[in-house]
């Protein structure tokens, strides 16, 4: 990754980065694409810092009215643009599978997403779809002036309380969530240090945080990159193309691989290869 200041914008040369492909896929729910001149332009928020970051060419990104500072301390992180998804993406096509896959969707990339707000959106996730949990979300953070809460005020906050979201049986999990983080019996930085199968348990004592939600907090949220998500289209892929198991090679950035994976097969699904 390359970039230069030009004005108030960042200029940023990423061959692998596409913002339809990252911001749009599922991972992050706050991004909104916005009419413009250019390719694509999304604008959203990382917790509580905002962006405005549009797509020229593939390879060519301008971060608007972003200081080099702020480009340098929060956005360079949050695209994860100190990994070589090249040389990922070399590792994975090492299997005939995920070779496909990244040609697909080549242009993925995991966003390191604030743990709090991620654990609180992939509540929301579950038997939802992405325009509803959208809504949900933006509720949400109209109710604070357009922020995302912080831990100490959605702690003040109940299942009753929590109705202008229309949520449904999602706000009693948002009341214990809030909670348990308020009160440290749920601390999400000793969470995302610990072995991952500790990690996976002690996540999974929110209430309803089950097996996918778990892993979608520690891949997004704590950047654990070994964690999986497995949802239904997944499910089809390990049973098609690894009915004995995931590569080993590919297991320690198995959450990466899993996101191209998600896109292809559902790219191919009722189609032949």
């Amino acid at each position: 990754m390359d970039y230069e200041i030009k004005g108030k914008d960042i200029i940023v040369s990423e061959a692998d980065l596409d913002l339809d492909e990252t911001l749009d896929c599922g991972q992050a729910f706050r991004w909104k694409k916005i009419p413009s001149d250019y390719e694509c332009t999304y604008t959203g928020s990382f917790f509580n810092d905002k962006l405005t970051v549009s797509q020229t060419s593939k390879g060519s990104f301008i971060f608007h009215d972003t200081d080099e500072n702020d480009f340098i301390s929060k956005w360079i992180r949050y695209f994860d643009f100190e990994t070589d998804y090249s040389e990922l993406k070399r590792c994975f096509s090492e299997e005939e599978t995920l070779a496909k896959a990244c040609r697909f969707a080549g242009g993925i990339r995991l966003l390191r997403q604030n743990s709090w707000e991620c654990l609180i959106s992939f509540i929301i996730s579950q038997n939802n779809n992405i325009p509803r949990i959208k809504g949900i979300i933006d509720r949400l953070c109209g109710h604070y002036d357009g922020r995302f809460p912080e831990i100490n005020e959605l702690s003040e906050e109940n299942a009753d309380s929590l109705s202008y979201l229309r949520s449904g049986f999602r706000a009693k999990y948002l009341e214990d969530a809030a909670l348990r983080t308020a009160s440290g019996e749920t601390d999400l930085d000793a969470i995302a240090s610990l072995p991952i199968d500790e990690a996976r348990t002690a996540l999974k004592k929110v209430k309803g945080v089950g097996p996918k939600v778990a892993e979608c907090v520690l891949l997004f949220g704590m950047y654990r990159t070994e964690a999986f998500p497995v949802d239904v289209w997944i499910k089809r892929v390990l049973a098609k193309y690894y009915p004995d198991g995931f590569p080993e090679f590919a297991k320690s950035n198995a959450g990466i691989a899993q996101q191209y994976l998600f896109h292809y097969i559902r790219s191919i699904s009722g189609q032949s290869e």
